[in-house]
């Protein structure tokens, strides 16, 4: 077992509950923090920010969506790993997280080893030669 100064804070921003709380659960099986929040808007007002190793956002969502959070959080200067997730991809919405740095952009339902391995790469800084649509 990790000693607690180890573990890596993963950051959850998902408003379905259910994915919420899968993804909080496998990551805490596999050794991560996690901490979930049900909106972007949530997560921006929380104490979590600087605390965060990596960011694992829902593209669609009430309010500001993922990818005006990637955006709000590089104008504040975070320059966290991202993790996308969505159910539907629009190739433009892909293009555009990924050019602003996004680590992954995964389709719901995504392979959980897959994601296990982006967060890996993203909390140690090694790189994965992995891309997915």
């Amino acid at each position: 077992m990790a000693e607690l100064w180890q573990i890596k804070m993963i950051s959850i921003v998902d408003d379905d509950s259910f994915v919420r709380e899968a993804t909080r659960s496998l990551l805490r099986s596999v050794g991560y923090g996690a901490a979930t929040f049900a909106s972007a808007e949530e997560f921006l007002q929380s104490d979590q920010i600087d605390a965060t190793s990596c960011l694992i956002t829902d593209v669609q969502m009430p309010g500001l969506n993922g990818v005006e959070l990637q955006s709000l959080l590089l104008a504040q200067g975070y320059r966290m790993p991202m993790i996308f997730v969505t159910a539907s991809v629009e190739e433009k919405t892909r293009a555009r997280a990924l050019t602003a740095g996004a680590l992954a952009f995964l389709t719901k339902p995504f392979n959980v080893e897959r994601l296990i391995e982006y967060v890996h790469s993203a909390c140690t800084g090694r790189s994965v030669a992995i891309l997915e649509a």
